[in-house]
C-alpha cells in the first residue's frame, strides 16, 4: 500500500481543526514514547501526534485521512505489550488521553458512559465511591478504558466475572472515513442484526476509533479475602487448581506465582511481601455481600488445598494487607522487566483443565532451550503469562533461543487446544503466530471484515491479521 507522505499542506490543514497548537506534536516534538509501547522492541515514529478531546475532531481528522490515504493509528496510555498502538506507517497518530471525562452515570440502568481516555483506576474509584463495581480488572490499571476494549482486557477478576466485552453496553465509533457510528446502547439484550458492537472490542484499533463506551455496573460486593496459599512446589501448587474450580467454590480471582517472582516483585517495590518461603503460591480472592457469604466460599477451597499439599493458609482479611499482597501481583510485570536486559512475552490461553499441563511445561522448558522463562498468570481462567529473559545473551543468540522457546510455547498451547492470546492482543508482534494458530479461511474471513471497514488499508495498518 502506498500511503502519502505528510506535507505542510497537511499540517497546515490539521492545525486548522485544532484549537490549541501544544495539542499538535511533530518533527523533535513527538516524545520518544510515542515510538514504541510498554514492551514491545517494535519501533517506529509517527509524523504528527494530534491529542484529540472530542468525536468531531476525531471524524475531522479521520475524513481528511481517508481522502488523502494518509495512515492513522489510535493511541492511549501505550501500556500494550504487542505494538498494537505503534505506528509503523508514520503518518498521524491520535493520543485519546485527554478524552477523559465520565459523561453520564445512569443508577436506573445500571451503567457508566466514558470517554475513551479514561483511565481503569479512576473508572474503578469513580463508581466504587457510589456503591458499584466495574468488574474487569487487567494488571495494568493505568491504561485507558479505550485501550482495555481494543484489547478484550481480562485481568484477575475473570474467572468469576468475565472479560472486558462482558461490560461493554454500547459504543461510538468514528470509522476510518469519518463517519460517527454508535453500535448498541443501553439495552441489555441485542438480537438485532450483526454484533457490531463485538467486533470492535478486541479490534486493536484497526476497524474505528471508540470515542464513548456504555459500560455495564452492578452492585458494589461487601466484602472480600484472599487466600495466599504456599506449596512446596509449582507442580503441587498448579495441579490443584483445577479442583477449586471443579468445587464451584466460585472465587473472584486464581493466580499462581513463583517465589523468584515474588523476590523481583520485592525488590521492585521496596517492600516485603506476607511470606516468601516456599517455591509456589496460589493466590484466591473471594467476594461477597457479607463475611458469611465469603467465608462459605473460601472453606472448601482451603481444604482442597490443604488436602494437596499446601503447607498453610494465609487469610488476607484486613485493607493493610489485602493492598499488599495485590499491589506486589500488580507490579509482577515491572519487576520482572527490570530483573534482565530485556524479555519478550507470551500470553497463552489454554482451557482451564489443562492448565496444569501448560504451567508445568513452561517451567521445564528453560532446560531444553538454555533461556530463562519466568512467568505467573490467571490460573482460573488459563490465562498464563511467561516471560523470555535475555540477560546476557548476544543478539544472535537471543533472537535464537527465544524464537526457540515461544515456537515451544506456542506450539504446546495449540496442542493443548489453547489461543494465542487471553488479553494483550496480536499486535504488530505477535501476527506470524496469529497465522500458524488459525485456520486459513478464517484469517480470509477476518481479512475481509478489516477491509469491508477500512478499505483504504489506512487505520492502524500492519496490526493484527494484516500482511
Amino acid at each position: 500500500m502506498n500511503y502519502k507522505k505528510l506535507d505542510q499542506k497537511d499540517l497546515d490543514y490539521l492545525k486548522s481543526i485544532i484549537s490549541d497548537p501544544e495539542r499538535i506534536l511533530y518533527g523533535e516534538d513527538i516524545n520518544e514514547e510515542y515510538s514504541h509501547d510498554e514492551l514491545s522492541d517494535t519501533v517506529s515514529f509517527p509524523d504528527v501526534v494530534i491529542k484529540v478531546v472530542s468525536t468531531k475532531e476525531v471524524s475531522l481528522i479521520m475524513k481528511y485521512a481517508y481522502e488523502n490515504n494518509i495512515p492513522v493509528t489510535p493511541r492511549g496510555s501505550g501500556t500494550g505489550l504487542v505494538g498494537s498502538s505503534v505506528a509503523m506507517e508514520h503518518g498521524i497518530m491520535l493520543d485519546t488521553t485527554l478524552m477523559n471525562h465520565v459523561l453520564e452515570l445512569d443508577e436506573d440502568n445500571l451503567t457508566v458512559t466514558v470517554e475513551p481516555g479514561v483511565l481503569l483506576m479512576e473508572l474503578s474509584a469513580y463508581v466504587q465511591e457510589r456503591d458499584l463495581f466495574y468488574p474487569p480488572d487487567p494488571g495494568e490499571k493505568s491504561a485507558t478504558i479505550g485501550g482495555n476494549i481494543s484489547t478484550n482486557a481480562g485481568g484477575m477478576r475473570a474467572v468469576k466475572y468475565g472479560v472486558t466485552r462482558d461490560y461493554v453496553r454500547g459504543l461510538e465509533v468514528v470509522l476510518p472515513n469519518g463517519t460517527v457510528v454508535e453500535f448498541g446502547g443501553k439495552v441489555v439484550k441485542n438480537s438485532t442484526g450483526y454484533a457490531m458492537k463485538d467486533l470492535m472490542v478486541g479490534s486493536e484499533g484497526t476497524l474505528g476509533i471508540i470515542t464513548k463506551a456504555i459500560l455495564k455496573l452492578i452492585p458494589l460486593p461487601k466484602k472480600a479475602i484472599s487466600l495466599l496459599i504456599p506449596f512446596p512446589s509449582l507442580e503441587k501448587a498448579i495441579r490443584t487448581v483445577p479442583m477449586i474450580i471443579k468445587s464451584k467454590s466460585a472465587p473472584t480471582a486464581i493466580e499462581f506465582m513463583q517465589r523468584e517472582v515474588i523476590i523481583d516483585a520485592e525488590k521492585y517495590l521496596g517492600k516485603k511481601f506476607p511470606d516468601n518461603s516456599a517455591d509456589a503460591y496460589l493466590l484466591l480472592k473471594f467476594d461477597g455481600n457479607s463475611t458469611g457469604e465469603v467465608e462459605g466460599a473460601y472453606e472448601s477451597a482451603a481444604k482442597i488445598c490443604l488436602e494437596q499439599g499446601a503447607l498453610d493458609i494465609l487469610i488476607s482479611d484486613t485493607a493493610e494487607r489485602e493492598e499488599s499482597i495485590w499491589k506486589a501481583r500488580g507490579a509482577f510485570l515491572e519487576a520482572i522487566k527490570g530483573s534482565t536486559t530485556y524479555m519478550d512475552e507470551v500470553d497463552v490461553v489454554v482451557p482451564r483443565s489443562c492448565v496444569n499441563d501448560m504451567v508445568e511445561y513452561i517451567h521445564g522448558l528453560y532446560k531444553e532451550v538454555n533461556i530463562r522463562i519466568k512467568s505467573f498468570g490467571h490460573a482460573g481462567d488459563g490465562n498464563l503469562h511467561a516471560y523470555v529473559l535475555k540477560d546476557d545473551l548476544s543478539e544472535e543468540e537471543w533472537e535464537k533461543r527465544m524464537t526457540a522457546a515461544m515456537d515451544k510455547i506456542y506450539g504446546k498451547a495449540r496442542e493443548l487446544k489453547g489461543q494465542v492470546s487471553g488479553e494483550h492482543g496480536i499486535g504488530f508482534a505477535k501476527k506470524s503466530y496469529l497465522f500458524e494458530s488459525m485456520d486459513p479461511v478464517t484469517v480470509e474471513i477476518m481479512c475481509g471484515i478489516k477491509k469491508a471497514f477500512d478499505p483504504k488499508n489506512i487505520l492502524n495498518p500492519h496490526k493484527v491479521c494484516q500482511l
